[in-house]
């Protein structure tokens, strides 16, 4: 779903940069302010099995310009989640908290490109039964090419499109060894859409 989104999106706007490329509707300009915000749906099922998740992610951030093309971002995010396997219900709660930069390629058209660059951190904590388990941190760098287009003076419409990035993730026990991932993703399958209001 999210892949047609996105595919209608970019149709939309490409049909319309040229017709549109004289507007003033939307923009960005230095020491502009600006909300914006992701929601995310994630539900899978492994064949054969009883195993069943989903998780429901709401990320807002606030963004200033402070320059004519570059925007720092501060964001948080919240969400929740539930697993069902062979061992009972494991119920999840996720917070977290980034810090980036977003470079706009023109930033005072409707239409521009950006790419945006952030350092996150994510906390996972879990129960399993009722029963609390160990929390997992999860700390992350990352690069992700993007699209913004305007659809009134103050509200855009958001797209990044694959990603570049590492992450750290660590149980919070004992003993417990830490993974360190490197990913390449440039296609279709790690979409991020989300809705820009500027003051």
């Amino acid at each position: 779903m999210r892949k047609l989104l996105l595919l209608a999106f970019t149709v939309v706007s490409f049909a319309n940069v040229n017709a549109q490329e004289n507007e003033t509707v939307g923009g960005f300009e230095k020491k502009d302010l600006y909300i914006s915000g992701t929601v995310d749906f994630n539900s899978s099922s492994v064949s054969n099995t009883d195993i069943d998740s989903y998780t429901f992610t709401i990320s807002p951030s606030v963004g200033y310009f402070i320059s004519e093309n570059i925007a720092l971002e501060l964001g948080v995010a919240f969400g929740i989640g539930e697993i069902y396997g062979v061992l009972g219900k494991s119920e999840i709660n996720i917070f977290g908290a980034n810090l980036g930069a977003k470079y706009f390629f023109t930033p005072s058209n409707k239409f521009s490109f950006f790419m945006g660059a952030r350092v996150s951190y994510l906390n996972q904590a879990s129960k399993l039964n009722g029963i609390e388990g160990n929390d997992i941190n999860t700390f992350g760098l990352g690069i992700a090419p993007g699209i913004n287009y305007f659809v009134s003076e103050a509200v855009a419409l958001r797209a990044s499109v694959g990603s570049l990035s590492y992450t750290n993730r660590k149980e919070d026990a004992d003993g417990a060894n830490a993974s360190n991932n490197f990913d390449l993703n440039l296609d279709l399958s790690n979409i991020v859409i989300g809705i820009t209001y500027k003051f």
